[in-house]
């Protein structure tokens, strides 16, 4: 039998390096977003069996196995003496007393070794530290070890009280069979003591489901929660919101939504304010699969507006547009305002320079060629304190419809003509466009201190026009004044302010102002500019306006003079600045209450212009071909000027031009400096650029050096037009002009060398002469055409061979002759084509 004196008896437990069993128990698990789960962990504990007769003798400790005292050796504490035991009726035995002191003994055991290990990895984490030559990673390493040791302290603390608390209690008899079986006998009769749970560092009989003992909960307390993340955050505020407008949901809000004939999704959504993406979801509902960029018509956006719940306002797209034919004036509100009166005649009958006279200024020396290009707008104050506006407009024919407009926005026509020239027919179609605007006319004789001025036979002239002066007993006043001797203007100013008064020129300044656009030009340092006449209201700086297709908000008024006003009142001319774009001359400007009624109203007007632009009459088939096989040739230009109204006259003078071979083309026109842009476009089709009073900027000077493309400089608008005639007739070509000289028809075919051959020709009529054009015919079809390059009367060359005589000829690059074939010959002549 072996010696098992030497072997540990069943029963004990090394002091050191021994597992200790764990009940079940739960792990609480932790995952992002401050979510976690409980899992139920289960642990097999370890049963020690012992011999029969060994259980009462008591585990001996081992002196041997004690852990080696550290560098810093802590003195274990004394023992705390057990209570006194509670009153009873029996005793607790020694075996008992001596269970108790070595269960005590093993919880300190277990303590000291969990500090010593807590030192040990400190030591080695300072260690590390100390190799690191990271100052950060050196003072990280001390709080660990400090934090660490805290703990090891901390858990120390733990088991002690907790090996207190088990020796003041009694224990129960649940653990006495415990301890039975791990082989803890007890004598009879004496009380059983509880067994203690082994002592985890940092962990209380409550704490198993914590997880481990880190360094953040040894710092912050057992009982610290985990931080929320940020997105768990965010979910609760968003939560609490929605519980609160559950808890007192807000009336729905009606609206009356404008809807036009067609409107696109996101601005019905804008409109009826709610989400684009509702809109959008009802209409798949109704089977219509769109976008919110997509346009909807009015009778669908009705059924949206009716299931939410709003009112629907239909309006069609004229209604967009401003009508101001319906806001009339209350009579009380209306106040005298200035005359607007508009100087029209012939050119070079001295309009400008009578008004020059009236100014007191020179106008005219700054005109190219003196003659006026564009209209101007000047206000004149009389001797009586009283105020006159002027318009001047010019007498060129191309300039018509500039004067058109001069002509409706006008309350006095003061035709001029001269003395010594009479009626002219720009002075005929000044008469035609002041009867079509129903405004009176003053008759201005000028020129009347030439020598051979007749007033009178100007008088006779009107009467072929229906215009009846007063000293021929008719109702239209004619004054003989001369601009260049200031003679008789005080006469002329008399008979505007007689005439004025008889009109009761009236209107009302207390309201949005409303104007007439006269001139547009774009200036290079402060953009779009328009002169305007204000007809009624007044236009102040700071109005947001719609001036045709362009909208803008005031920036600044200049008068006639240069000089900057807060405010533009009736029948003022002014100029404005702050405009998107540069509008039309004779467009509307109207004062509207904001931004977004002004870009609407603007948007509504591009539209139609690009409607009427881009839409065509329908073509049949027969048109359509025979548009295809037209043989019109093109002229392209690009026309770039200084203010829209020398635009629109130049397009104007263009068009006319144009014949049934030859048509202009404008390619581009604007208002500005001629830009890159358009020297790309003309050199794509090759057509010369004509700059109106501008010039091109520096990189369209480059562009145009690289592509080769024409500029055309121009401030007189006659020797633009004389140019483009010359141009338009060198793109025609000479015109040819053919005249048949003699015909003849084929008797016989001879062989003359080896491949030519000789038709025997008897001349009907004319002349046939040797090197003319001819053509040879075969049943009235054109055979070939041809040149005569010999011709012979029996054995001799000829010059020519009259009607009646027989002849033989060889033709040049045609042996494709026959019997009976008719020979046509024609002398060609060019011609200087003239349009």
């Amino acid at each position: 039998m072996t010696d098992q004196s030497d072997k540990p008896k069943l029963g004990t437990r090394a002091p050191l390096g021994l597992k200790r069993t764990v009940e079940t128990g739960k792990v609480k698990q932790s995952f992002s977003h401050g979510r976690s789960n409980t899992v139920v962990v289960e642990v097999k504990k370890r049963r020690i069996l012992g011999k029969p007769g060994e259980a009462a003798e008591a585990p001996k400790p081992v002196e041997a196995e004690a852990p080696p005292p550290a560098a810093a050796p802590v003195e274990p504490p004394k023992p705390v003496a057990p209570a006194p035991a509670p009153r009873s009726t029996r005793s607790a035995p020694v075996d008992d007393i001596t269970a108790r002191k070595e269960r005590q003994a093993q919880l300190l055991r277990e303590a000291e070794e969990a500090r010593m290990t807590a030192l040990e990895e400190a030591r080695r984490r300072e260690d590390h530290a100390k190799i690191s030559a990271n100052d950060e990673e050196r003072r990280r390493a001390e709080e660990n070890r400090r934090a660490e040791e805290e703990a090891a302290e901390a858990a120390k603390r733990a088991a002690e009280e907790e090996a207190r608390r088990m020796l003041e209690e009694p224990p129960a008899p649940a653990a006495r069979a415990e301890e039975e079986d791990r082989g803890f006998r007890r004598p009879a009769g004496a009380p059983a003591a509880k067994r203690p749970e082994p002592a985890r560092p940092g962990r209380g009989r409550d704490d198993r489901q914590r997880g481990k003992l880190t360094v953040t909960r040894a710092l912050s307390g057992e009982d610290d929660s985990r931080a929320r993340s940020l997105a768990a955050l965010r979910r609760a505020r968003e939560k609490e919101k929605r519980a609160h407008q559950q808890a007192g949901p807000s009336a729905k809000q009606v609206r009356d939504v404008v809807v036009p004939e067609a409107i696109t999704v996101q601005e019905l959504a804008n409109r009826m304010a709610e989400r684009g993406a509702d809109l959008v979801k009802s209409l798949f509902k109704m089977g219509m699969p769109v976008t919110l960029t997509q346009t909807i018509d009015q009778d669908t956006a009705e059924l949206l507006v009716t299931e939410f719940g709003h009112n629907i306002k239909r309006v069609s797209e004229s209604d967009i547009d401003i009508d101001s034919a319906a806001d009339v004036d209350a009579p009380e509100t209306l106040q005298v305002r200035p005359p607007v009166v508009t100087i029209m005649g012939h050119v070079d009958h001295g309009k400008t320079s009578l008004l020059d006279a009236i100014r007191g200024a020179s106008v005219q020396s700054g005109e190219a060629g003196g003659i006026t290009q564009h209209i101007g707008a000047y206000q004149v104050a009389l001797p009586d304190k009283s105020k006159v506006t002027f318009l001047d407009t010019p007498g060129h024919e191309a300039f018509s419809e500039m004067r058109a407009r001069g002509a409706n926005v006008t309350d006095i026509v003061v035709l001029v003509v001269a003395a010594d020239d009479g009626l002219k027919p720009q002075t005929i179609e000044a008469i035609n466009h002041t009867k079509a605007a129903g405004v009176p006319m003053i008759v201005a004789i000028n020129k009347i201190d030439k020598p051979d001025a007749k007033p009178q036979r100007v008088r006779e002239e009107l009467l072929q026009h229906e215009i009846i002066v007063e000293d021929m007993g008719g109702e239209v006043q004619d004054v003989e004044v001369s601009a260049l001797k200031q003679t008789n203007l005080d006469k002329l100013l008399e008979a505007i302010h007689l005439q004025a008064e008889l009109l009761e020129l009236k209107a009302n300044p207390d309201r949005a102002a409303e104007a007439t656009v006269i001139e547009a030009r774009l200036d290079k340092g402060r953009g779009p500019l328009a002169t305007v006449l204000v007809q009624r209201g007044t236009l102040r700086v700071g109005d947001v306006f719609v001036a045709g297709a362009a909208s803008g908000k005031v920036r600044a008024l200049v008068d006639d003079k240069g000089r900057q006003v807060k405010e533009a009142g009736p029948a003022f001319p002014v100029e404005v600045l702050g405009l998107s774009a540069v509008p039309s001359a004779g467009d509307p400007f109207t004062v509207v209450e904001n931004d977004a009624r002004a870009r609407e109203v603007a948007t509504y007007r591009q539209g139609v212009l690009d409607r009427k632009r881009t839409t065509s009459a329908p073509l049949s088939v027969e048109n359509m071909f025979a548009n295809h096989a037209s043989t019109v040739i093109e002229f392209p230009v690009v026309i770039k000027a200084d203010v829209q109204g020398s635009v629109e006259a130049i397009v104007h003078a263009l068009n006319r031009l144009s014949t049934d071979e030859i048509k202009v083309r404008v390619l581009q026109s604007g208002v500005g400096a001629i830009t890159e842009s358009d020297v790309t476009l003309a050199s794509a089709t090759g057509a010369p650029i004509i700059g109106f009073n501008v010039r091109p900027n520096a990189k369209a000077r480059e562009a145009s050096n690289r592509n080769k493309v024409e500029f055309r400089y121009y401030d007189v608008i006659y020797h633009l037009t004389d140019w483009a005639k010359g141009a338009m007739a060198g793109e025609l070509g000479p015109e040819i002009i053919e005249t048949v000289v003699g015909r003849a028809r084929v008797q016989e075919v001879f062989p003359a060398g080896k491949r030519d051959k000789a038709a025997g020709l008897l001349v009907l009529e004319g002349v046939i002469r040797k090197g003319l054009n001819a053509r040879l015919t075969r049943e009235d079809v054109i055979v070939s055409k041809t040149t005569i390059s010999s011709l012979r009367r029996f054995k001799d060359d000829v010059a020519e061979v009259r009607a009646g005589l027989e002849c033989g000829v060889l033709l040049a690059d045609t042996n494709d002759i026959k019997a009976g074939d008719s020979l046509e010959v024609f002398e060609v002549e060019e011609r200087a084509r003239t349009l």
